[in-house]
């Protein structure tokens, strides 16, 4: 008997992360994926099946119709998986509003939902809406899910989303969202697992990556984020700024006659480590690098995030954990030691060793707050989500 088989598409604003899981009536288990820079020339299928790993040369382009890059992928894949027994597909999709509350499959009225929230995440939105459309196209009969970045949010209280600004605004939906939910969402489970004592209590989740947020949690819910309406808001990125006073914004609109288009490139890929440096948004070359311009990147960057970390403590009334997950949280020690050393008032103590070394629990004995190294998972939540509503819809009604 064939194994039913998953799909994930993990869609950024320049890459797409694909997941291949086995679902056997459980857990979905991650068999192998698969990344494409769109960016990248010539376009290339990064490939990894169990421990082989593969390079494949795409001739397919990455524009606003996937369909044909996507069946050119499709047929790739299907030399190494048996792609027939694909029985749904899930998609992350940054923005859900107040829209959606969880996953859901997507149909003509849920899509329509989705496009309408296009101008909540101009760089991701469309990315998202892209691929569903192209593997529709690929596969019309297919079932397709999608998990929302924001949901996990949704547990935030209504002052904490509330912007000063008058209030039929709110109303609106301009609000605080927050953001990079499926990960929170994997690494809180995952706390859980690891140490259960400490994840029911206060805990700040730093996801660190070329995209980059802080989370406040308590027993495991949402209390507070450092992203609010956009992916700009919190603290620097690679490329997009953080925090930006928007008296700031009204001067290059105003005063500097720039238009909206060339403040929105600005801000979405010139600014952040890239502008502060001049030379990268990679935190692993501002490190390497001998400029004055590099070490200021890095030190802003983690002075805003040791700041973040006390606003998030002052919303949930004290911290007992920290948790660094990400690419950055993950892999890098210099940034970790740095965020640490400005937050000893707080009671933050690494061991140096285990701190260079990755490990699970970079803390000291002593240290008042304990702190972690948690992997994120994003397409294994997606996985999971798309699974529970693939259940859900087989369940009878009623």
């Amino acid at each position: 008997m064939t194994d039913e088989l998953l799909l994930t598409f993990n869609t950024g604003s320049s890459t797409v992360k694909i997941g291949i899981f086995r679902v056997d009536g459980g857990r979905p288990e991650r068999i192998g994926k698969a990344v494409i820079d769109f960016a990248s020339r010539p376009l290339t299928l990064h490939l990894k099946e169990g421990p082989a790993q593969f390079e494949l040369p795409l001739e397919g382009a990455a524009g606003d119709d996937l369909a044909e890059l996507m069946d050119e992928v499709f047929r790739e894949l299907g030399t190494h998986f048996d792609l027939d027994a694909v029985t749904s597909a899930g998609h992350r999709i940054v923005h859900g509003g107040d829209v959606f509350d969880g996953p859901v499959e997507l149909t003509t009225e849920t899509l329509a939902e989705v496009r309408s929230l296009t101008d909540l995440a101009p760089l991701h939105q469309p990315q998202a809406l892209r691929m569903i459309k192209a593997v529709r196209h690929l596969r019309p009969a297919l079932l397709q899910t999608g998990s929302f970045d924001t949901t996990f949010h949704a547990t935030q209280s209504d002052l904490v989303r509330r912007f000063a600004i008058p209030r039929a605004y709110h109303d609106q939906g301009i609000k605080r969202y927050g953001f990079h939910g499926l990960s929170y969402r994997y690494v809180a489970g995952a706390l859980a697992a690891k140490a259960p004592d400490i994840a029911q209590r206060k805990v700040i989740i730093a996801h660190l990556g070329s995209g980059a947020s802080l989370c406040a949690i308590e027993n495991g819910i949402s209390r507070d984020s450092s992203m609010g309406f956009s992916t700009l808001d919190g603290i620097p990125m690679a490329t997009r700024p953080g925090w930006l006073d928007p008296g700031v914004l009204l001067h290059f609109l105003g005063s500097l006659g720039k238009s909206v288009e060339d403040v929105e490139d600005m801000l979405y890929y010139k600014s952040g480590l890239l502008g502060v440096s001049g030379l990268s948004g990679d935190t692993r070359e501002l490190l390497e690098s001998d400029s004055e311009e590099a070490r200021e990147a890095i030190d802003l960057f983690t002075l805003r995030i040791a700041g973040e970390v006390g606003r998030l403590a002052s919303t949930l009334g004290g911290v007992d954990a920290l948790v660094f997950t990400a690419g950055i949280g993950e892999n890098q020690p210099q940034i970790r030691k740095r965020v640490a050393e400005q937050l000893l008032w707080l009671g933050v103590e690494l061991d140096a060793a285990a701190n260079e070394n990755n490990a699970v629990t970079i803390s000291t004995v002593a240290s008042r707050v304990a702190v972690h190294v948690i992997a994120t998972d994003e397409e294994q939540m997606i996985a999971e989500e798309c699974l529970s509503v693939l259940r859900a819809k087989d369940q009878p009604a009623a």
